[in-house]
């Protein structure tokens, strides 16, 4: 008899965590066979700050700052899963249902705007999961960052995976007239059945494109990710991809290589056996071409750069879309120069 799996889980199963001794893991599947829709638990947390120094090299900022941990739109794919476990999580179902929050972000960002000595610099919302996720929609954390940022006329790149960020319109624009915003939307696939598999929670590629062109009419950079490219999964949508969203406005594009750091390698697999068993092995041995023979590569800038022909065909297929829809289009560089530490105090005694 076929199991049906829980409606809007990108995970088939909560995986071990490495930091426990005791081994323990449950499935998605249900033993009555009946659909069952993933409900979500949210635990405030107190850290004691919200900006964070990236240590990665290959990433064009700085800092980022994450209002969440872990994300409920359910990508089997994401880099950022095996960070749920130094919380005490599994990095599989886990990740999706267990979401932390913090709600003092916006009084930690203004601590940090205030230091002593502070040099203004590009700060990415978020970096490692979804500052738009669903539950934004009810939480607001990332509006208030964005109050924030305008109060104190910091520059801050969006990249984000939900056309939510269409709610915050009004702080967006007031952000732009100062060069002080931009925003990539994470656009893997321009088939909305792959979508709905691939990345369960997100916005539908219809709602996204209608962001991605809401954005760049209102005079927002806007800028697409492309990512990740999964062999055998959206490799053959490239140019398609880069076609439909220089129609809808992009001013530019990125993309990244799959690579299955960590815990990401058993959620990807379980899901491609879910999903997508007849080309599971292709797939792997494909991933695994990129890579030297591994799934997995930490390194940002050497797993983005690939190796092989496969890495060399991707590369190449993005270079004649670069060329063909976006000819000759560089990507505004935001201001610093706006920058006052004092603007957030000066303004509060009116």
């Amino acid at each position: 008899m076929k199991k049906e799996f829980t409606k809007g889980q990108g995970a088939v199963t909560n995986i071990h965590n490495r930091f426990f001794k005791q081994r323990y893991e449950t499935t998605i599947y249900q033993d009555d066979y009946e659909e069952k829709t993933a409900k979500t638990e949210l635990l405030e947390v107190f850290p004691k700050t919200i900006v964070n120094k990236v240590k990665s090299t290959g990433v064009p900022f700085l800092y980022s700052m994450n209002p969440y941990q872990g994300c409920e739109h359910g990508c089997a794919y994401c880099y950022a899963r095996p960070t749920h476990q130094y919380w005490g999580y599994s990095a599989g179902i886990d990740f999706e249902r267990i979401i932390l929050v913090k709600k003092n972000a916006p009084e930690l960002l203004e601590q940090f705007f205030t230091k002593r000595g502070y040099k203004p610099s590009v700060i990415s919302l978020s970096g490692n999961t979804d500052c738009y996720q669903p539950i934004e929609r009810k939480l607001e954390i990332t509006r208030k960052l964005l109050h924030v940022c305008l109060e104190y006329r910091h520059p801050v790149s969006i990249i984000t995976k939900n056309a939510l960020v269409i709610r915050d319109l009004d702080l967006l624009k007031e952000l732009a007239k100062k060069n002080l915003v931009n925003v990539s939307l994470s656009i893997p696939t321009i088939n909305e059945d792959l979508r709905r598999i691939l990345e369960p929670r997100t916005s539908s590629v219809k709602t996204k494109l209608k962001a991605l062109e809401t954005l760049s009419l209102e005079g927002i950079p806007t800028h697409v990710m492309v990512a990740p490219i999964i062999p055998s999964i959206n490799s053959i949508e490239i140019l398609p991809i880069l076609k439909t969203i220089s129609e809808h406005g992009a001013n530019g594009f990125g993309y990244t290589l799959v690579g299955l750091n960590d815990e990401v390698e058993p959620v990807f697999k379980d899901w491609l056996e879910t999903h997508f068993p007849d080309r599971k092995d292709k797939v792997l041995n494909q991933i695994a071409s990129l890579h030297n023979g591994n799934l997995a590569e930490k390194n940002i800038a050497r797993r983005n750069a690939g190796n092989g022909n496969f890495a060399e065909m991707i590369h190449n297929t993005f270079a004649i879309g670069k060329k063909k829809f976006f000819p000759n289009v560089q990507f505004p560089k935001l201001s610093t120069d706006l920058f006052d530490g004092t603007k957030g105090e000066q303004l509060r005694l009116f």
